[in-house]
């Protein structure tokens, strides 16, 4: 009887720790949002997460993103924060990959929240 009981034990001692979670939440970073700039921070999160596929030269979906002035129409519209945050009635992007990491979504709403400037 001992030992079934003690399988039974480690058993849900095994399964308790499996569980899913993202690699942000297990590791949290220090995520600096105190003076997010559009040069500094925005322009290269978009440049590595989307200008595969909205550069001028890609154009995919009738969707530019390259340059400020291109970015700052998705901005204006609520497009580009729909779409990072995957809301509802919006295409989540970027598409078939993961979604941006909560930092910089965060970067992206702080930059937007202080105007969206072309600094």
């Amino acid at each position: 009887m001992k030992s079934p009981t003690i399988l039974l034990l480690l058993s849900g001692l095994f399964l308790a720790g499996c569980y899913y979670d993202n690699e942000e939440d297990l590791y949290p970073s220090n995520c600096n949002t105190d003076s997010v700039t559009y040069s500094g921070d925005v322009a290269p999160i978009i440049s590595t997460n989307c200008l595969v596929c909205h550069s001028t030269a890609a154009n995919l979906g009738n969707v530019r993103l390259e340059g400020y002035t291109a970015l700052k129409t998705y901005v204006t519209n609520g497009k580009l924060l729909g779409a990072i945050k995957h809301q509802s009635g919006f295409s989540a992007m970027p598409q078939n990959a993961p979604k941006l990491s909560a930092c910089n979504i965060a970067k992206i709403q702080k930059w937007v929240d202080d105007g969206a400037l072309d600094n």
